[in-house]
C-alpha cells in the first residue's frame, strides 16, 4: 500500500487498511499545514515526510503525528515525531510545542480522516 496522501476525506475502513500494513492500532502521519494535506502510513514519520516533499510540500510546513486507533477521538492524536525536532522553528523536542500549530494540525487531520 505504501504512503497514502489524503487530499479528501477518508473513511475509518480506509484508515484501518492503512494501519494494517505496519502497526495495526497506530498510524504514523505527517500533515502539511499550508497545503492542508495529510500523508499516512509507512514505518517512520520520515517516510510520509519524504512523500509530501516529493509532492511539493515545504519542510517548515510539515509536522509529524500518530493516530492511536484504540483511543477515543479526543485522545487519539499524538504530536510526537523525530521530524518535529526543529530548533530553528522554535520546536526543540519531539512533540509539537506551539498550540496554534497543534490546533491547525488537528483541524486538518479531522477534516481528512473520519474517526
Amino acid at each position: 500500500m505504501g504512503i497514502e496522501i489524503v487530499r479528501k476525506s477518508i473513511s475509518r475502513k480506509q484508515l484501518d487498511d492503512i494501519a494494517g500494513e505496519y502497526y495495526e492500532e497506530l498510524i504514523k502521519g505527517v500533515v502539511d499545514i499550508k497545503r492542508k494535506v495529510v500523508a499516512l502510513g509507512g514505518e517512520m514519520h520520515a517516510d510520509s515526510e519524504e512523500t509530501l516533499l516529493q509532492d511539493g510540500s515545504i519542510q517548515t510546513d510539515l509536522w509529524g503525528f500518530s493516530i492511536l486507533l484504540d483511543k477515543s477521538k479526543e485522545e487519539c492524536l499524538s504530536y510526537e515525531a523525530f521530524i518535529n525536532i526543529r530548533p530553528r522553528n522554535n520546536n526543540k523536542g519531539l512533540e509539537v510545542e506551539d498550540p496554534e500549530i497543534r490546533g491547525q494540525m488537528e483541524k486538518i487531520i479531522f477534516e481528512r480522516i473520519k474517526l
